[in-house]
């Protein structure tokens, strides 16, 4: 590190003071310098310092680690958590200047989560890490406890997992919407993790297991929904930052490097930070900050997409949508005049929360079969894990579980019980 903490608490000052000046509304920053090895532990719990124990970590841990070690990764120039205060997580390893930009990149996301509404209604920042300490706690109890033990929780944990972003879409409760009465079932049910908090016959602690999870999963559903607008806006942001700060030559030109490489074009997929940046940058080019601050506050990916992606922007980032037939990929849409609608549209329709399968309880038989079905959307689902989810389900509801879907056009059952899963067409 060819920089003192003294230096970069400098810096910081000035880049606190230019994000205000532009209108920025953020909570309290917190900065942590950490090591490489460090990073590594804080990218597999997902940036929070406390998380409870679990095989998957580890195993995000290791792959994570074996791809950097070959130079086959990178690591998050910074981590950032949505909580008050801020607290994101600086590598000991970058430059002065990627020190710089990342804290400019840093206010962006606390704005970002400070205004953004699905933040501010589905979130409480104030109780983050807490609620993820007591968590943690929690389960560590449960593995102590000798009647329950590590194998047991493990198993609620895997089964939760799988069914981890099943819950309400909606984020937050309508005003005015009342809670279900027990012992009765309101179907639809889009909530599975609630549906079996509430309905399920397993035992106390594994309910509680489930709705941590339900809990946690719900503190990531706007993250989760918001990506590309969050990502393009805190490179917006530092990009305006630096700019203002008028740096010397020597560190300019690693800047312009540098925010280069995070808002390039990715070869056959889609770059978050590239999509959101344009888009925001073509808003204040046409409208001004204040549409740009109105947009931030009030819309999610699939919105930003459908109302501010251009023909213009089309062109210029060379979208374009390709579809696999039999082996071979082949180009379905350009952004032409016909064409660029149609890419828009898949866009919006397949980010955030449009990429997961949406499954609703639909009945309970008198023999406690939970009946699901897959509400179709022209997306087929992918057998294998289907039922493998399904036996997960199985797992926390105590009972046999049917899903109906489509399948080559016609209808197709899935149904589990504890010892199989049978497939069939209808």
């Amino acid at each position: 590190m060819d920089y003192s903490i003294r230096e970069l608490m400098e810096w910081n000052e000035k880049i606190e003071k230019i994000a205000r000046d532009y209108g920025l509304d953020f909570y309290e920053q917190e900065f942590e310098i950490v090591s490489y090895e460090e990073m590594l532990s804080y990218e597999a719990y997902i940036g929070m310092p406390s998380r409870y124990p679990h095989w998957s970590f580890g195993k995000a841990y290791e792959r994570t680690k074996t791809l950097y070690r070959y130079n086959l990764t990178g690591l998050p120039y910074e981590m950032v958590i949505n909580s008050n205060p801020c607290l994101a997580y600086l590598m000991k390893d970058n430059t002065l200047l990627l020190q710089i930009l990342t804290m400019a990149h840093v206010y962006g996301h606390n704005d970002f989560f400070k205004n953004n509404r699905l933040f501010k209604e589905g979130t409480n920042a104030d109780y983050t890490i807490e609620m993820f300490k007591r968590h943690a706690d929690q389960i560590r109890e449960y593995i102590k406890n000798p009647a329950i033990g590590y194998d047991e929780v493990e198993k609620v944990i895997d089964a939760a997992h799988a069914l981890k972003l099943q819950v309400n879409r909606t984020i937050y409760k309508c005003k005015g919407e009342q809670e279900q009465q027990e012992g009765k079932y309101k179907l639809p049910e889009e909530d599975l993790l609630l549906f079996i908090i509430k309905y399920s016959d397993i035992e106390d602690y594994k309910k509680t297991i489930v709705e941590m999870i339900r809990e946690e999963a719900l503190y990531f559903i706007p993250q989760i929904e918001t990506k590309i607008m969050n990502e393009g806006w805190a490179s917006f942001w530092h990009y305006k930052i630096l700019n203002a700060l008028n740096l010397p030559p020597s560190l300019h030109f690693e800047f312009i490097k540098r925010h280069n490489d995070v808002v390039s074009p990715r070869v056959g997929g889609l770059n978050p930070y590239y999509v959101g940046y344009k888009i925001f940058e073509d808003l204040e080019q046409k409208y001004g900050l204040k549409k740009i601050f109105e947009v931030r506050e009030v819309d999610r990916d699939s919105s930003f997409i459908r109302r501010y992606l251009t023909l213009e922007l089309c062109q210029e980032m060379n979208l374009f949508e390709y579809v696999k037939r039999d082996s071979e990929y082949i180009i379905k849409e350009v952004s032409d005049e016909e064409g660029w609608k149609e890419i828009r549209d898949t866009l919006s329709n397949n980010c955030g929360m449009g990429l997961v399968p949406y499954i609703q309880v639909v009945d309970v038989e008198r023999d406690r079969t939970l009946i699901l079905e897959h509400v179709f959307d022209g997306r087929e689902l992918l057998l294998e894990y289907a039922e493998a989810t399904l036996k997960h389900f199985v797992e926390l509801w105590g009972h046999p579980v049917l899903l109906k879907t489509q399948f080559s056009g016609k209808e197709y059952k899935i149904y589990c019980d504890e010892k199989k899963c049978i497939k069939r067409g209808v």
